[in-house]
Formats: C-alpha cells, sequence, structure tokens
C-alpha cells in the first residue's frame, strides 16, 4: 500500500503562508495596520514576496487590513487626542506607507477653520496652566513651538497664540 503525499513544495508553501498569516494576524491583534507595515514585517522575518503578497491579499479580502478605514481611525485619533495638523497628519500616514490618493481623501474634510480652531483650543488649554507677565515673549514661543511640533504652519501657529492670549487677558482682567 502506497501512501500519496502531497508534493513536497505545496505543503512547504502552505506552510510558510500559513506562518506567515499568523505573523500578520498577530500583529494585528496589537493595532490595525497598514498592509506596507505588515509587508515590512514579513520582509523583516525573510518571508519572500510571494508569500507576503498571497497572504495580504487574503487579508485584505476579509477585510482585516484595510488602507482607507487605518487612515480614517489613525486621523481621527490623532486630531482628537495629540491635536495634530493636516500635514502633520498626512506625513505620519505616508510613514506607514499608505497611499497619497487615500491621505488626500481622509485629510479633504478637515478645512483651514477647523485647522485654525483646533489650535486655538491647545493653546487655550496650555494657556489655563500658565502665568501671564507683562511681557510674554517667552510664553509667545513655548506656545508657538509647541503648535509647530504638531505641524502647524508658522502663520496659524503665530495667530491662534496672539488671539487666544489677547482674549486669556481679557478674560482674566474681568
Amino acid at each position: 500500500m502506497t501512501a500519496s503525499c502531497p508534493p513536497p513544495s505545496t505543503s512547504e508553501s502552505s506552510r510558510r503562508d500559513e506562518q506567515a498569516r499568523a505573523v500578520c494576524l498577530r500583529l494585528l491583534t496589537a493595532r490595525a495596520r497598514t498592509r506596507a507595515e505588515l509587508a515590512g514585517q514579513l520582509t523583516k522575518k525573510g518571508y519572500p514576496d510571494d508569500v507576503s503578497n498571497r497572504v495580504l491579499d487574503r487579508l485584505a479580502a476579509v477585510g482585516l487590513v484595510d488602507d482607507a478605514d487605518f487612515a480614517e481611525q489613525w486621523v481621527r485619533s490623532r486630531r482628537t487626542n495629540a491635536g495634530k495638523s493636516k500635514r502633520a497628519l498626512a506625513a505620519e500616514l505616508r510613514t506607514k506607507g499608505v497611499d497619497n490618493e487615500v491621505i488626500s481623501g481622509v485629510l479633504g474634510g478637515i478645512d483651514a477653520g477647523a485647522e485654525r480652531a483646533q489650535a486655538e483650543q491647545l493653546v487655550r488649554t496650555r494657556l489655563r496652566r500658565e502665568l501671564l507677565g507683562d511681557d510674554d515673549t517667552k510664553l509667545t514661543r513655548r506656545l508657538v513651538g509647541m503648535l509647530a511640533r504638531r505641524g502647524y504652519s508658522q502663520t496659524v501657529a503665530c495667530e491662534a497664540v496672539l488671539a487666544e492670549l489677547a482674549a486669556e487677558r481679557e478674560r482674566r482682567r474681568v
């Protein structure tokens, strides 16, 4: 009686696919990831491109890897929790491997008014903990720097800081 075994290349290939899939699922358990992030991790672990592509295509087909959904969640989270600007968010998404079209679509809903309002809210929150003096040059520099680190342009940062400093002085005067 002869037992028939599958060709070694097929079982080896399916075993590699299963291992790569397990790596991806383990990574996705911690947080959502982009296709590029997962591909990078698989490459780092030594999986060939054909295995990576098969596994990532399958994960995308079942909805576990979706760059557009990832980008929407990332933008919502980083704007709410870190107060990041459109420019900073676009840079972060690019480093995560999100396509420029997806980035444009996700960030298209944020207009200049919303950017300015977000910057003013960040300054307002910070000013609650600060002491105002006669010369607020140092405070102004710190607040503009805080906004710059979050990706706001110099113009938006300066305008938001000056407006909120004036409003805070008026509030404290009353």
